[in-house]
């Protein structure tokens, strides 16, 4: 049996996701794999998988049905399904997919590399192939030792913009012209210690994990001798951070200090921690960007003890408030959930409130999906489908609306734009952007905004 030579990724989700499966690579990887984008052309696969929404869980589940055709052209083929759908009903895949040779879920990353092996194992049997090759008079057992990664809580970040990512949100190529990262992945932390009660993370991604401060500085200063000039720390809660006596405040400054880092971006924080020693780092340390994604998910006090989320709208907007006295100039973006069970009009018209309250640059609005295994799946007070959509396409345009209303206030004035390729990057408000002349990848330039797009602004350089 052949050994697989090209690996194809698919990962669903968010930026975690895409770090989570830069990590599940890495064994393959250092065995000699290289990555494909053509699934055609691969003889084994990672599908990465996310079950934060309903529909994530459907999409992934569709894709392992579909390699079903695959596997029957490449009978020798690896297919591998990992993450949080795995952690959630593993079994069912392994019932449903039998052509699936390996599946690892999301609590069980920490033994990935050993699980891969054993696996591996299974279906290449070194000894039974080489068997006969040695003469009988040598050592009476061969022994192999694999050279995957060494245990440790967490294994290298992701770079962005390397594997296919087939969900709507997927993050753009981040290379310079020799191939080095422009931006990349670092995960810091993993798993969850809140319950809100839409949230399926806690029960497949397990408690907290950080990892080690040093551990996450050497990861860092590897990155930047690669040639990222930018790192998004992830993780599920990536401000609640701690090790050693340290926390998330100590950390941006570290990271900060990291020769040939020049930007430092992260996600996802909770409210909860946006603390003042956290604010008061992100206002002294000029890499950390002036943009900050804080999901609020209602404007009701009232669903927001339903949901669990541990702050009320005013708390909520006072961190909001004492963060933008703190930051010049720092743009703030949000999620919103339509449709929580019990939730009456009065009270989406105030999440509706809030929106316009807050001001956000960008607005990721979501429909309530119950999700099996969670307490919000079992809630009375269901809100109708028609209504759900009905009120996630008001949200939607008063967010566009908005969104809209920032992109325009930016013609005229000069953002800085890290290119990730000739022509394309982010501003340092994490806004899309796009030159009118290439320059060189990896740099920052100054650029004058020309006018607005669908997805960002156009600029020049200035």
């Amino acid at each position: 049996m052949l050994f697989p030579k090209k690996l194809h990724i698919v990962s669903f989700g968010c930026q975690m996701s895409a770090a989570d499966g830069d990590e599940l690579a890495q064994p393959l990887l250092e065995r000699g794999l290289e990555t494909v984008d053509d699934l055609g052309h691969a003889d084994a696969v990672i599908v990465n998988t996310c079950t934060v929404r309903q529909h994530a869980e459907d999409r992934a589940i569709s894709y392992i049905g579909r390699l079903r055709e695959w596997k029957e052209q490449r009978p020798e083929g690896l297919v591998v399904v990992a993450g949080c759908v795995a952690e959630r009903i593993g079994a069912r895949i392994r019932r449903q997919f039998p052509f699936v040779d390996l599946v690892v879920g999301a609590k069980s990353i920490d033994r990935y590399p050993e699980l891969l092996e054993e696996a591996l194992r299974r279906r290449f049997d070194w000894k039974k192939e080489n068997r006969g090759a040695w003469p009988k008079a040598g050592p009476a057992r061969l022994a192999t030792k694999s050279r995957s990664l060494p245990p440790r809580s967490f294994s290298s970040g992701g770079v962005s913009g390397r594997y296919q990512r087939p969900d709507a949100a997927a993050v753009p190529e981040a290379y310079q012209a020799d191939g080095a990262p422009v931006s990349a992945y670092l995960t810091i932390m993993r798993g969850c210690n809140y319950a809100c009660t839409y949230c399926i993370v806690p029960a497949v991604r397990g408690r907290e994990l950080y990892r080690p401060f040093g551990t996450i500085l050497e990861e860092a200063r590897r990155l930047a001798a690669s040639g990222a000039r930018e790192l998004m720390l992830l993780g599920q809660t990536v401000n609640s951070y701690r090790e050693g006596g340290r926390d998330f405040a100590d950390l941006l400054r570290a990271v900060a200090a990291v020769e040939g880092i020049e930007r430092i971006r992260f996600m996802s924080p909770h409210p909860h921690y946006l603390t003042a020693r956290m604010i008061e780092a992100m206002a002294r340390t000029p890499a950390v960007c002036p943009h900050l994604h804080l999901p609020v998910q209602s404007g009701s006090d009232r669903i927001l003890r339903r949901m669990r989320r541990n702050y009320t709208v005013r708390q909520f907007l006072d961190r909001v408030d004492a963060l933008r006295a703190a930051v010049a100039g720092i743009e703030i973006t949000t999620d919103f959930i339509a449709g929580f069970p019990g939730e009456t009009e009065a009270e989406f018209e105030a999440s509706l409130d809030l929106v316009r309250r807050l001001d956000p640059a960008a607005t990721f609005c979501f429909k309530f999906s119950a999700r099996d295994g969670t307490e919000a799946a079992s809630f009375d007070g269901r809100i109708p489908e028609a209504v759900i959509e009905r009120r996630h396409q008001r949200l939607l345009q008063l967010a566009e609306s908005r969104r809209q209303a920032h992109l325009e206030a930016q013609v005229g004035r000069t953002v800085r734009v890290l290119l990730e390729d000739g022509r394309h990057g982010h501003t340092e408000h994490y806004v899309n952007a796009r030159l009118e002349k290439a320059a060189r990848p990896g740099t920052i330039v100054a650029a004058a905004v020309v006018s607005t797009a669908a997805t960002g602004l156009r600029c020049r350089c200035a």
